[in-house]
């Protein structure tokens, strides 16, 4: 049990205002001493208003005593250690959503009483749609707060009365009321103070507007600032909520990454702070440096940056925001947690000046007694411990805005004139030389063909300027790496594609980090330089830091993806375009951590592989849904992966080769499922504007090119038995269920370990696994120098027809043999069951990683897999050796 006499004593000590209201409103101690154990509820504020009829005479007073109880109740919690922040803004913020819809709703039933119910030209009610902007919006109310309001309903129309007027005349009179109530200051005081200078065209906009009106008015006037207020904007009263939020979210939140915006916001906030200097207001901890409209901005930028791809990010509430950005790797937790104990620490300082007074105030107090009292109401003894904190925590949030706000391409560069030379120029030449270009020459004259080419000079004056900031320090960075001119080249390249596009140059010029991490992408891999050209969406992945969380990141990638293609119905191009965006991202991620290092070849492709099968599922799952004549919720049907896909080793530019089954009794099924099939196919390989997601091989299907899209288990198993080839055998060593009825993917694995089991002719099996061997060497005959790490005797592809082999002479004695584990495993379990030497089936084994790990290492600068020198000749070695003991003693 607390001692509410002694929190309301202890309370008033720091309020001059509470000991006023104290004195005036003898009922007010008596009222709050029974609830000040908890927060309030919403019931708790109706309640209180219910206990007399209220009608438009006694509505203001009413509303009026309402709010200092909940004040009272809010400060006394707060001063005494008993309410965190979110309690005190969510007191606060429920106040004014009760006091408005209650006001609402009286005036509104007297007006009606006078001229009826608002309707539209269809007869359709119209309802007054009440919209909470700024700390309202967010429920971030503080305990002094006026309230930023805008006025909207869905149509025009007239009321059906006896004295009817027009929907606009009917919500205006409504909107004024409503104001006055609220706002006018009388004996009891006032509920809130309200501004609507952030409704269109501000003091000189009607008071009210439609939806037609609203958005004709973002179309054409709205402004950037605008945005910044409406990422708050939530409705309070009224309905058709959806219908606005259509209305506004496309101004908001623009459909691709908005980079620009930070310019925007930037301007926004030099514009405050010049305010501010201009009023002396250095001890405003709303507004001036380090202050809370600092966080904010930081927390809105992203969102204004993100939001109109990441839904997630249109939170309002500034500390949520705050921590998805460090969730999203976007803010360093660090980051964040020191934003957070800033804000917590800002906003409560603020509560303690306010509650002096009740004045809507953010300075300082300059009087040494009043500071003192804030400082003690703060927990501290002294004002100088007070101000020594609050010093401390807006240097913190100083450094982190101007970490986000600072603008990186300010002032001149030593490039600059290199940039903007032109051809020939020798003094460009012998700078680029002096960078380190090999051929500066030509590099001077790629630079100038880019700038005097058809893109750049179709640029407006604004991209242009920041390509022209950004090029300089792209410069400097490319002389850094290894290969200079080949890193220049790329990036010329990605720029040319990128520069019709104003963001993705607002982010290399904004992000530094973005920029350099770019350059050493490009520089590192031709494959991944090209990548990021044809998906320059992918420029946002180098911006955070990811973390490396493989069970999480699969588990978190398929329940987001789900999500988002749901969101999207329907729409079936977008969530084509949607699920190319995400897998484009999470390989990406991947390239990102393989070419840092922190991901072996092995490891990589599991991962690749992991996402094809995420992606697989929820291709089948999207294109089933779809389907106008399913007769069952679930398909039986199943997707068989085979080659990389099957054996977990796909690589970046892999393509899928895959098997479709199904094992359904209904009539019609197997129609409906080569239906299902296409649509499959289709979805995966089609190309759209966010590009491709994977080629796909059928050709694996039981008689090839010439056979039926989708087999039912029982043709499968059937043509298995009976009509498949030796080389289809081998296929299967590396067969596995990936998508699809989990029931049917089990029985296709059982009955793929039946078949691997069966006794073989071991003569006759390696002669024909022999004679495809031949085949195949003959077709991919090395027709060039060096050593072709994939065909030629010795590769890779030699130990995988010494798996196989083994797989299909030797499963029936050694069950273990049948599990799909990987060409490095299975060496190991051949060992272990006799037929190979162990030092040997290991050697092999590291032979085999070795070969993967330079072909990737090719592979990702675009490169054939052949070597030319004899480096790789022990790996050779090693391999004909196995190839020569598997097939000499098989």
């Amino acid at each position: 049990m607390i001692d509410a006499d002694r929190l309301l004593e202890a309370a008033a000590q720091h309020s001059r205002y509470f000991q006023n209201q104290l004195r005036a409103r003898n009922w007010l101690a008596p009222a709050l001493g029974p609830v000040l154990e908890r927060p309030l509820e919403r019931n708790d504020l109706q309640a209180f208003l219910a206990r007399e009829p209220l009608t438009e005479a006694n509505l203001g007073t009413q509303l009026r005593r309402l709010r200092a109880w909940v004040y009272g109740h809010a400060m006394a919690r707060d001063l005494g250690g008993l309410a965190p922040l979110h309690e005190v803004t969510e007191a606060m913020s429920l106040l004014a959503e009760v006091a408005i819809e209650t006001a609402l709703s009286v005036i509104r039933n007297d007006l009606t009483a006078r001229h009826g119910t608002p309707r539209n030209a269809a007869g359709m009610e119209q309802a007054l749609i009440v919209i909470g902007m700024g700390k309202l919006g967010g429920r971030e109310l503080n305990v002094s707060s006026d309230i930023d309001l805008i006025f909207v309903f869905p149509e025009d129309g007239d009321t059906d009365g006896s004295r009817p007027v027009s929907n606009f005349e009917f919500f205006t009179r409504l909107g004024r009321s409503l104001i006055g109530t609220i706002a006018e200051v009388t004996g009891e005081g006032f509920v809130f103070r309200v501004d609507m200078r952030l409704r269109p065209n501000g003091d000189s906009g009607p008071l009210v507007a439609n939806f037609e009106m609203l958005e004709q008015y973002f179309i054409r006037q709205g402004r950037e600032w605008e945005r910044y207020a409406w990422i708050k904007a939530r409705p309070l009263t009224g309905t058709r909520h959806d219908e606005l939020d259509a209305i506004a979210r496309p101004f908001v939140f623009r459909k691709y990454l908005d980079f620009g915006a930070i310019n925007a916001m930037r301007a926004l906030h030099a514009q405050i702070r010049r305010e501010v200097a201009r009023r002396e207001m250095a001890d405003n901890i709303k507004l001036g440096p380090g202050g809370i409209r600092e966080i904010e901005f930081i927390a809105q930028a992203f969102q204004l940056i993100r939001g109109g791809r990441d839904a997630d990010l249109r939170e309002k509430p500034t500390l949520r925001v705050l921590d998805l950005l460090a969730r999203r790797g976007l803010l360093p937790d660090d980051t964040v947690t020191e934003l957070t104990a800033a804000y917590d620490f800002l906003r409560r300082l603020e509560h303690r000046i306010q509650y002096l007074d009740d004045a809507q105030t953010h300075l300082l107090p300059a009087a040494a007694e009043d500071r003192l009292r804030v400082a003690q109401a703060m927990g501290y003894d002294t004002t100088d411990a007070m101000m020594a904190a609050l010093d401390a925590h807006r240097a913190i949030v100083s450094s982190h805005f101007a970490g986000v706000f600072s603008d990186p391409a300010a002032g001149e560069h030593a490039l600059d004139e290199t940039w903007t030379a032109s051809a020939g120029d020798e003094d460009a030449r012998q700078s680029l030389e002096q960078l380190g270009f090999r051929d500066a020459a030509a590099m001077a004259e790629r630079l100038h063909n880019f700038r005097e080419g058809p893109r750049y000079r179709a640029m407006t004056d604004e991209t242009r300027e920041r390509l022209d900031a950004l090029m300089p320090r792209v410069l400097a960075l490319c002389g850094a790496r290894p290969n200079p001119d080949e890193t220049l080249s790329r990036m010329i390249d990605l720029l040319e594609a990128i520069c019709r596009r104003a963001a993705y140059l607002a982010l290399l010029q904004q992000y530094p980090v973005t920029l350099t991490r770019v350059v050493e992408l490009v520089s590192s891999a031709s494959w991944g330089a090209r990548y990021l050209t044809q998906h320059p969406l992918l420029l946002d992945e180098l911006l955070a830091a990811h973390k490396l969380e493989p069970a999480v990141e699969a588990q978190r990638f398929r329940s987001e993806l789900t999500q988002a293609l749901d969101a999207l119905g329907d729409d079936t191009e977008r969530q084509m375009d949607v699920m190319r965006e995400a897998h484009h991202a999470r390989v990406f991620r991947l390239l990102g951590h393989d070419l840092a290092g922190a991901l072996s070849v092995e490891t990589l492709s599991d991962r690749l592989s992991e996402l094809a099968d995420i992606v697989l599922g929820e291709t089948l799952r999207q294109c089933w849904n779809k389907m106008p004549k399913r007769h069952r919720d679930e398909p039986r049907f199943a997707v068989i992966a085979y080659g990389k896909l099957g054996g977990k080793e796909l690589g970046y530019a892999s393509d899928l080769d895959i098997v479709f089954l199904h094992d359904d009794p209904d009539p019609d099924a197997q129609l409906l499922y080569a239906r299902l099939t296409q649509r499959i196919s289709t979805w995966l390989s089609s190309r759209t504007s966010a590009g491709l997601l994977f080629e796909t091989d059928l050709r694996l299907r039981p008689n090839g090119d010439a056979g039926l899209l989708v087999s039912s288990f029982e043709a499968f198993t059937q043509y298995q038995r009976e009509s498949a080839w030796i080389w289809e055998h081998q296929a299967l060593t590396r067969a596995r269920f990936c998508a699809g009825d989990a029931a049917l993917g089990k029985r296709f694995e059982q009955f793929r370990r039946e078949l691997l089991s069966q006794p073989r002719d071991t003569a006759k099996l390696r002669d024909e696994v022999l004679a495809m061997r031949e085949k195949m060497r003959v077709q991919h005959a090395n027709k060039g120098e060096g050593f072709e790490l994939k065909h030629d005797e010795g590769g890779l592809i030699d130990v995988e027809f010494m798996v196989q082999y083994l797989v299909l002479a030797h499963t029936h004695r050694w069950p273990v043999l049948a599990d799909n584990a990987g060409n490095i495993a299975l060496l190991g379990r051949a060992a272990d069951c006799g037929l190979l030497p162990a030092a040997l089936a290991t050697a092999a084994a590291d032979a085999y990683r070795t070969l993967r790990h330079e072909q990737h290492a090719l592979r990702l600068n675009e490169q054939k897999s052949r070597v030319f020198d004899d480096h790789l000749d022990p790996e050779r070695d090693v391999v004909r050796q196995a190839w020569k003991h598997v097939f000499d003693n098989g």
